[in-house]
């Protein structure tokens, strides 16, 4: 489902109003809030994680989301996917987001995709964006993506929770060196983990979707993000860690031999 976009050349009155928070921060000012206006960020997900995310580039003011996620909302979604509301049970988890983001922010514009993509599909569209939210919960899609992002070249922010725990990344291949998803995770890992099997705490979710919007926007406005870095969160002790992801020269998608 698409709309018709222009570029934004200048922000309105209520614009500046709305957003007047972060006009005031030096990194941002009238010119950053202006680029995340005219900005497209596609958000793969619209869960846990993708809830979080997309009220938050919706309420920041990034002009364009497209929402990928062919799942409908249901009741035992409702304790962290804290974008759909009762009334959505049922609904295609991309019309209910839709739905309540436009009633956060009537400036932006959103398109959504309520299928699975294939991906021919998700190439196409990555090559689209100025940057890609990895808000999935299984590895297939998240390897997809990283192959989509890697070869478009576009920065993939990608986040991942479970039980007391929580992931953060950025892989910004718009810079030419650095690792990929894969060289974190193999392909042929088999490792199957999701919240439907192991459980999550709901604000788990909540601080690691925060998370990947600020990192998406801080990508969208060229400022430094976790490139090169793995961020681990432990809810439970309350306890953050910042590791060092260097790239696998063995990696099968971004791999050069030393």
């Amino acid at each position: 489902m698409s709309q018709s976009n222009t570029v934004k050349s200048e922000l309105n009155n209520d614009e500046m109003s709305r957003y007047s928070r972060q006009i005031l921060m030096p990194e941002i000012d009238y010119d950053g809030q202006l680029k995340l206006a005219q900005s497209h960020a596609v958000i793969f997900g619209l869960g846990g994680l993708g809830s979080p995310a997309a009220l938050y580039l919706a309420a920041a003011g990034v002009g364009k989301l497209s929402l990928v996620d062919f799942d409908q909302v249901d009741d035992s979604n409702l304790q962290r996917q804290i974008v759909h509301k009762e009334n959505n049970v049922g609904d295609d988890k991309v019309a209910s987001a839709k739905q309540n983001l436009m009633e956060l922010n009537r400036h932006i514009q959103i398109d959504t995709y309520a299928r699975q993509l294939s991906e021919t599909e998700i190439t196409a569209l990555v090559a689209q964006a100025d940057v890609v939210l990895d808000c999935t919960d299984n590895f297939d899609s998240r390897f997809a993506l990283n192959r989509a992002c890697y070869q478009s070249k576009k920065p993939l922010v990608s986040g991942a929770a479970i039980r007391w725990e929580g992931q953060l990344s950025t892989y910004d291949f718009r810079k030419d060196h650095g690792p990929c998803y894969q060289c974190l995770y193999k392909e042929d890992s088999g490792q199957v983990l999701n919240c439907s099997q192991n459980g999550v705490l709901a604000p788990m979710v909540g601080m690691v979707g925060s998370m990947q919007a600020v990192e998406a926007i801080k990508a969208l406005l060229n400022l430094p993000v976790l490139h090169g870095k793995l961020m681990i969160i432990d809810g439970y002790t309350m306890m953050i860690r910042t590791l060092n992801l260097k790239a696998d020269s063995s990696c099968q998608l971004c791999g050069k031999p030393d």
